[in-house]
């Protein structure tokens, strides 16, 4: 815990300094090298500079486009930060583009994104393919699964016949995924301001069996604050069919069998099944955990007087998910009674991007109006 502080403490210290003008211009061709923190794979330079918003440490960025003549450094987005929150250097790169995180201009946690990219393979994150006549109707197809984040598709004139009009809908988490640890005397939650929602009029009705579990069928294990939580992990997730939920670790382990489920007694595990064309029930984000450390994914932090105002700080934050609080009975006395915002990424965001003639990619266009 100590060096998680610390590090946080000071990152939030050095915040104050940072400029809180908002500056969503781009900067092409021009380059901030160095002070990387993480590179991702982004299709052009507007979902970069999202992707480094919803980043709790991104302060700024640069973008390598498709036309850069590094080709192995095509459509990295290199997300960057420092103290001060401006680079240390720029210079002048014919194929990149740079920017600023927009996180002072208070945008859309869930931009709609229009764009389709002719020529680009969203490569990976596959879950289910089909084939449609045209990639307009791919993706209607994504937008109408509430799985899919994005698509490819490959269109006629594609070198192997048997692949073309082929159209691969695709998912990336949408969902808050804190890394959950015990932590005496902290208190963690989410925003009540969190939207995870399916689209329909009736309320979901969840199906937890305590103490059980699912041996067997892992597709995938992240940390979980609750039971609740992790059944929304796996209703959002279009390959799992049950979860097992393990309190003494926090660990939610996704399953997917869709022929049987069998289940085991075992003290401790709470096991369950996703819920399908309903309204999700968001009453595990808002509910608090005591004990428990959302550790690491810090925003900033500020002195609050209890872990409700904590919450209710987190909650009027549009870029804070979930927090963890301090409290009077924290082993560290330099860190009592601090709330601790934090978020992850969640806006859509294929695994890799590379060039692929006669394929088109994009977006589910949930959030557009």
């Amino acid at each position: 815990m100590r060096p998680h502080f610390i590090l946080v403490g000071l990152l939030y210290l050095f915040g104050v300094s940072i400029s809180q003008e908002c500056t969503p211009e781009l900067l092409e061709n021009e380059n901030f090298p160095g002070t990387d923190i993480q590179f991702l794979y982004s299709p052009d330079v507007e979902h970069c500079q999202l992707l480094c918003t919803q980043h709790p440490s991104c302060r700024f960025f640069t973008f390598v486009r498709s036309n850069s003549s590094d080709e192995k450094q095509h459509f990295h987005c290199n997300l960057k930060f420092t103290p001060s929150g401006e680079p240390y250097v720029r210079t002048s790169a014919q194929g990149f583009t740079s920017g600023f995180s927009l996180k002072p201009c208070n945008t859309d946690s869930k931009p709609c994104l229009s764009q389709v990219y002719y020529g680009v393979d969203f490569y990976g994150a596959d879950y289910q393919t089909l084939f449609t006549a045209n990639y307009e109707e791919c993706q209607r197809a994504c937008t109408h699964n509430p799985s899919c984040q994005f698509f490819t598709f490959i269109s006629g004139n594609f070198t192997s016949a048997e692949y073309r009009y082929k159209c691969h809908l695709k998912f990336s988490w949408t969902v808050p995924r804190p890394c959950v640890k015990a932590g005496a005397g902290l208190v963690s939650g989410f925003s009540h301001s969190l939207q995870i929602t399916q689209q329909s009029d009736t309320e979901c009705q969840i199906k937890l069996i305590p103490n059980a579990k699912t041996p067997g069928n892992g597709t995938e294990s992240l940390p979980a604050a609750s039971p609740e939580h992790c059944h929304a992990l796996c209703t959002a997730h279009p390959q799992c069919t049950y979860f097992s939920y393990a309190s003494d670790d926090f660990m939610c382990h996704l399953k997917n069998n869709p022929n049987e489920m069998v289940l085991k007694a075992k003290e401790g595990v709470t096991s369950g099944m996703p819920t399908h064309s309903c309204q999700l029930d968001n009453n595990w984000a808002n509910t608090t955990h005591e004990g428990v450390d959302f550790r690491g994914s810090d925003l900033r932090n500020v002195l609050t007087d209890d872990a409700e105002a904590c919450q209710r700080t987190c909650t009027d934050d549009p870029n804070c998910q979930f927090y963890t609080y301090a409290t009077e009975g924290f082993s560290q006395a330099a860190n009592r009674r601090i709330c601790y915002l934090k978020r992850v990424i969640t806006v859509p965001a294929p695994p890799k991007v590379t060039k692929l003639a006669n394929v088109v990619s994009g977006f589910s266009l949930k959030n557009c109006v």
